[in-house]
């Protein structure tokens, strides 16, 4: 058995030496990863400490779980987690769905022309970069924006969209859905092009509706790759972006603005709180890492696809 095992590893090492070519290409990739991933990983350690520059991370003294007890009863703790966990959970429930949506409504349109003008259009959003929203979401949606001139148009009353915490959450959703619908509905498409085309010649010559075919035949060919986007965007679920964020913030809507993001910034680079902001980055990491292993075994077992 020992021999077995000996050998098998022999006929390992000599494929690899057979084809190192290809183990060159995987060289920069582990490198980047090693230097900018994982080395990176020691400065966790001042999440332990009471962090002076002067001393070093090493210099500092070791405080244990005390910066994590600290957020863990601080006033804004239930807030925070509230407010992040709102925004990505809605965000992951509507802006999910809609380009697998989108995608199955573009793989059924046959004039050529107008599918390009429609996937440009929705495509478009995309490129704008997240200050240039965040700047025509102010201008839109402002005292005298365009959105309130139609409100007033129709008869109703000026809305202060920036200045109410209840609009903040639709705002940031709204915008993210518009933004990347499109550009996250082509790799679906690039699933359903590889569906055969004999599958549905089939299903036509057994009589099966447009909507059949795209029941029995499409959402299965794409169910693969939704499952490990989901399991991905569900791993990701306490990363919300920061930059929207911070830049849609104001003192009025800060009750349901602040999230975590933000709030590791203010204190990690405005009051110089490194130690407690790296705790609260570091609990929002492992609570990621939780979530992502949770919903891939479960990924795994309901449909036996998975991230590994």
């Amino acid at each position: 058995m020992d021999q077995t095992v000996i050998l098998n590893k022999k006929s390992k090492y000599k494929q690899m030496l057979n084809n190192y070519q290809l183990y060159l290409f995987l060289l920069p990739a582990l490198v980047y990863f090693i230097v900018f991933h994982y080395f990176p990983m020691y400065g966790v350690l001042i999440a332990f400490k009471d962090f002076v520059a002067t001393k070093g991370i090493m210099g500092s003294p070791w405080v244990g779980f005390k910066h994590f007890e600290r957020f863990f009863d601080s006033f804004q703790f239930w807030t925070l987690i509230k407010n992040t966990l709102g925004l990505s959970v809605f965000q992951l429930i509507i802006g999910f769905p809609l380009p697998i949506i989108f995608a199955l409504m573009m793989n059924q349109i046959r004039n050529e022309k107008y599918k390009r003008f429609v996937q440009t259009v929705v495509y478009a959003p995309h490129f704008i970069s997240v200050v240039v929203l965040a700047g025509m979401i102010y201008v839109f949606f402002s005292n005298n924006g365009l959105i309130n001139h139609l409100i007033m148009l129709f008869g109703g009353d000026t809305i202060q969209f920036m200045a109410k915490p209840e609009w903040f959450q639709p705002l940031y959703i709204g915008s993210g859905v518009w933004q990347e619908t499109g550009w996250a509905a082509i790799i679906y498409l690039a699933a359903l092009a590889g569906v055969s085309p004999e599958l549905h010649e089939a299903a036509i010559m057994d009589g099966a509706s447009k909507w059949h075919r795209i029941l029995h035949v499409d959402i299965p060919a794409i169910m693969p790759t939704a499952v490990i986007l989901l399991i991905l965007n569900v791993g990701n679920i306490m990363n919300i972006g920061f930059e929207k964020a911070y830049l849609l913030q104001t003192p009025l809507n800060q009750p349901s603005s602040e999230i975590i993001p933000t709030y590791v910034y203010k204190l990690g680079l405005q009051q110089a709180q490194y130690s407690f902001a790296a705790a609260v980055g570091l609990f929002n990491s492992v609570i990621n890492l939780i979530l992502l292993v949770a919903v891939n075994k479960f990924a795994k077992k309901l449909s036996g696809q998975g991230l590994w």
